[in-house]
């Protein structure tokens, strides 16, 4: 994952994701700096998706 992308703008990719997925709540979207990886593992879980489908997602909003 580009930690970059997450950083710069994460509220609007934030906003983009609930928008494609309603089930997603702010606790699933909740980001740490230096705690990546737990974002990731919380969207694979919530999501049903691997961390590199999940990467995909988020490279495409």
């Amino acid at each position: 994952m580009n930690t970059q992308i997450l950083k710069g703008n994460w509220n609007e990719l934030k906003g983009k994701l609930q928008q494609q997925f309603a089930d997603l709540t702010d606790d699933d979207l909740l980001y740490e700096e230096g705690k990546e990886n737990e974002l990731y593992g919380r969207l694979q879980k919530k999501l049903g998706k691997t961390k590199e489908d999940v990467d995909q997602i988020i490279e495409n909003l």
